[in-house]
């Protein structure tokens, strides 16, 4: 029997098309901030992680090229993964890239660094970018410059996911997400749980 589909079964498009959309005019990365404060704000809201469980359209997406397109070796994820040592070592040198990226950021804003227009893989991989500049002249070169980074950090959280899909199950990134992580984290702080 089919179940009924519902609007958010679909947000996979909105992920696809976000990672599209940026190759193309680096500017669209902005939009990814939605992935970052709608997680948050439902953990801190609701005290639940529905974002992961229902709304997540980068789970979608792993979800439909694992399962429906079988682009996944549907492996068991390996047990390190799902520790919570290394759940919060991710997290905590995640957040440690992003607070980089925000610095570089702030250089290009106060002026004392030039935009860099580079998307980096993986942290460590320079892309240029320049195509995907688009509209960056129309805007102060800080706006352009978190969008590369703020790209960059989608991008790579994209691949790692991708890679894990491949190897394990679909939804292996959902395993050691840093947004699932820091979801979880609010709502057991909201519940009194350690």
């Amino acid at each position: 029997m089919k179940t009924k589909k519902h609007w958010y079964d679909f947000l996979w498009i909105a992920s696809a098309l976000y990672l599209l959309l940026g190759f193309f005019n680096i500017l669209f990365a902005w939009l990814g901030l939605i992935c970052f404060f709608v997680p948050l704000g439902i953990a801190v809201v609701k005290g639940n992680k529905a974002y992961c469980n229902r709304y997540c359209g980068r789970g979608q997406l792993f979800e439909l090229l694992g399962n429906k397109l079988r682009l996944s070796r549907n492996h068991p994820v390996p047990h390190f993964l799902k520790q919570k040592w290394f759940r919060y070592g991710f997290l905590i040198f995640f957040l440690a890239m992003f607070v980089n990226m925000l610095f570089t950021t702030y250089l290009v804003f106060s002026g004392a660094s030039n935009l860099r227009e580079v998307v980096t893989l993986l942290w460590t991989f320079r892309l240029p970018w320049q195509f995907a500049a688009g509209s960056v002249t129309k805007v102060a070169p800080w706006v352009a410059q978190f969008a590369f980074g703020f790209y960059s950090v989608m991008l790579t959280s994209t691949v790692l996911g991708l890679l894990t899909m491949a190897l394990f199950k679909p939804r292996a990134w959902c395993v050691y997400c840093p947004m699932g992580t820091m979801t979880q984290g609010i709502c057991k702080l909201r519940h009194g749980k350690q």
